[in-house]
């Protein structure tokens, strides 16, 4: 028996002290009855008795009793009574530790962590994986007794910025930069990626407390690509987890794994009509301009194509409508004639590529027209082993370009809509512009977001589960009704699943779903038999202004909508504690809660430019009626960015008041300061818009775009992805 007893408690402080274990629940363990029925290691029931601890006699055998040491009683309300099974005492789960515990969890800096530059949103994400899942360990903190978490959570808050925290910031003054000046106040370098200890005398007024909840202030870098000026959505950063390690048990040779369906996703069929690639879409991806995409007015009235090409005879954007009544009910065409196109090219020149063959394929996967083309010009380079074309085929072909541009100007009528993959290449092979258009590398993006694109046989791979272009790099090449079929499966395959379907997973997994899914308990949380590790599904809520089962928030277990950033304040602490009478949120709370307040974001203009109406549910808020008409010689008097920063410090310190113990709470701003970088892709955008328009002079443009203005942007992005994070422990 001491034996035993020696092992236990090696065990258990082994499993206490390593930073290194599985993932920890909250979930409590059941109360002791008269009776508890367990399984016994052979997979027989036998009963457990609460019995008085008494000596035991030299009868019992293995059944022998024995009273708890001093020790092991460890202040229960027990009154010297304990468990008893097949001999052997059975461990209660253990109690949350108190402060002053050797086991109490935290999250710490050290000088030696291996931190080589800034962490970004996702190292945030992955130290919550880490925690409650199955995530990597974090290489920037250390963490302490994993096991002994019980919650954590995370509150993002655009409009933070480490510039708040410096000592005698004048916020009556901060907002009265112009945007491109506001940037320079990111002074750190991507050098100077170490965390600021946070002292309470060394911090304006309104942002003491954070010292009081947090021992540092984290530089955090937005997700984004410096090289396309680009910055990427935090939120969906830390919401979409990375795809774990495969065991190799499903998985293709060429690592592509097919994308499944979440666990509880319900099909939304939908019309074609909601896939249509927008004007701006159309613009920004390089697609040849339609007249009909220009507004009514002096430049669609004067109009030319370029010399050698045409365009498709749609007067109007709204010619391409079919009244409701013509369309049959459930039809996901919308009364519209599908053609799926696909081409193949060869060399003619210098970055010069002439039409060789072209294949159109109707919605029924009928092909409608497959032809070899011969090009105008000589033709310098065949590129086989990617078109499949050989001079053989195309020396005796007659038909020509022109021919095949009589033929489409007829099959492309205003209600026919054009779908492929990367459209505009093909387009400009056949010198055609048309403006209704599905192209699969907008509605299927690339992980990294534009103007990156995955391939069409990637896109086959993950969402078909289908090996296409397998003649590619070979005599054999490519089968262009081959491809222009798989554009249309892909197509289907969408309006089948929905929109949201494969658009906002691409690169990995909800990370509300990973938490349900692999999630895991320690014993110091779901008792004994939680030895080592226990799966076990997570509970999490999502808390956000708008309509949040609309987002990537509809997979927490459960969504509470606000619109006011009292109402997230409201919303995180009935999600910590549960409702009082469990009928929705049950008693305990939940796991894991993400929120965001966004009123200081609100304040600080960083804002969707996209979404500005206070009428919308996920627009801003209406403006506070601040006094800011403040006289010089009132004290009392403060600004409304000053009023706004004590009030979200004094949410932050209610929230973490409310917390139980034990609890991890990450705060994040997400991003930096965005409005210049907006201002300037804006420009950017307009630029391209105008240059691309057939019949544009580029010293006629309203706006030029040079080298100042690239570099421009590219520190205005560096300003956009520098951002703040806090990380503690309650």
């Amino acid at each position: 028996m001491g034996k035993n007893k020696k092992n236990k408690a090696s065990r258990h402080n082994g499993e206490v002290a390593d930073t290194m274990a599985n993932g920890i629940n909250g979930t409590q363990s059941s109360s002791h009855g008269a009776a508890i029925e367990a399984n016994d290691a052979h997979g027989t029931t036998a009963a457990a008795a609460i019995i008085p601890s008494q000596p035991p006699s030299e009868s019992s055998g293995s059944s022998s009793l024995k009273r708890r040491s001093t020790d092991e009683a460890d202040g229960g309300d027990d009154d010297g009574w304990q468990t008893i099974e097949r001999g052997r005492a059975v461990k209660k789960q253990k109690k949350i530790p108190g402060a002053e515990s050797k086991r109490y969890p935290g999250i710490a800096f050290s000088e030696q962590a291996r931190l080589q530059a800034k962490i970004n949103v996702s190292s945030l994400r992955d130290l919550i994986l880490y925690i409650f899942a199955d995530g990597p360990a974090p290489q920037w903190v250390s963490v302490k007794h994993r096991p002994e978490f019980r919650k954590i959570v995370a509150i993002m808050v655009p409009g933070l910025e480490e510039a708040m925290f410096k000592p005698n910031v004048d916020f009556s003054q901060y907002n009265q930069l112009a945007p491109d000046q506001a940037i320079d106040r990111v002074a750190t370098s991507p050098d100077d990626y170490y965390p600021r200890a946070l002292k309470r005398d060394a911090l304006p007024q309104p942002l003491q407390p954070f010292a009081d909840l947090f021992p540092h202030l984290w530089p955090v870098r937005a997700p984004g690509d410096d090289k396309y000026g680009k910055l990427h959505s935090p939120v969906h950063a830390m919401l979409t987890a990375p795809p774990p390690k495969s065991n190799g048990g499903g998985e293709k040779k060429n690592g592509v794994k097919t994308v499944s369906d979440p666990h509880g996703w319900k099909d939304q069929r939908t019309r074609i009509t909601e896939f249509l690639a927008s004007t701006e879409d159309l613009m920004e991806n390089g697609f040849p301009t339609h007249p009909a995409m220009l507004p009514e007015g002096e430049r669609r009235a004067n109009f030319k194509d370029p010399a050698g090409w045409v365009h498709t005879r749609v007067e109007r954007l709204e010619d391409g409508e079919v009244p409701e009544a013509d369309i049959q009910q459930g039809s996901v065409t919308a009364g519209r004639e599908v053609l799926a196109l696909d081409c193949e090219m060869c060399v003619t020149g210098e970055d010069e590529y002439s039409l060789t063959r072209i294949s159109l394929v109707s919605w029924d996967g009928e092909v409608v027209l497959d032809e070899l083309v011969k090009p105008d010009k000589p033709i310098i380079n065949y590129v086989t082993q990617y078109s499949g074309i050989t001079k053989e085929m195309l020396d005796p072909v007659t038909t020509t370009l022109r021919d095949i541009q009589a033929r489409l100007l007829d099959l492309l009528h205003p209600h026919a809509i054009l779908l492929g993959h990367s459209l505009d290449s093909d387009l400009k092979a056949i010198q055609l512009s048309h403006p209704f258009i599905v192209d699969t590398s907008i509605i299927y993006p690339h992980p990294r977001g534009p103007p990156l694109k995955s391939s069409l046989k990637f896109l086959a791979q993950k969402y078909l589960g289908r090996e296409v272009q397998k003649g590619g790099g070979t005599s054999a090449g490519h089968d262009s009704i081959e491809d222009a079929k798989t554009c249309l499966d892909l197509v289907k395959k969408k309006c089948e699943k929905g929109k949201a379907w494969a658009a906002g997973e691409v690169q990995g997994e909800n990370i509300f779903k990973r938490l349900a899914r692999a999630g895991t308990a320690y014993r110091a949380t779901a008792g004994p038999e939680a030895t080592g590790g226990l799966p076990t599904g997570k509970l999490s809520a999502a808390v956000d202004w708008g309509e949040v089962s609309r987002s990537a928030c509809s997979a927490a277990t459960f969504t509470i909508s606000c619109k006011t950033d009292a109402d997230v304040e409201a919303g995180i602490v009935r999600a910590v504690r549960g409702d009082p009478d469990g009928l929705e949120i049950p008693g305990g709370g939940v796991d894991f809660v993400w929120a965001r307040m966004r009123e200081l974001e609100a304040l600080q203009g960083w804002w969707n430019r996209n979404k500005l109406s206070t009428d919308d549910a996920a627009g801003p808020p209406a403006a506070d009626p601040v006094d800011d008409d403040c006289d010089d010689d009132d004290d009392d008097c403060n600004s409304p960015l000053e009023t706004c920063l004590t009030t979200l410090t004094q949410r932050l310190k209610r929230i973490h008041d409310a917390l139980p113990p034990c609890t991890a709470l990450i705060v994040l701003s997400g991003t930096g300061d965005p409005r210049e970088m907006s201002r300037l892709q804006a420009l950017q955008a307009r630029f391209k818009k105008e240059y691309n328009t057939p019949g544009s002079k580029w010293d006629n443009l309203s706006v030029q775009w040079t080298d100042t203005e690239e570099q421009m942007l590219r520190k205005a992005v560096r300003a956009a992805r520098s951002g703040i994070g806090f990380v503690g422990v309650k």
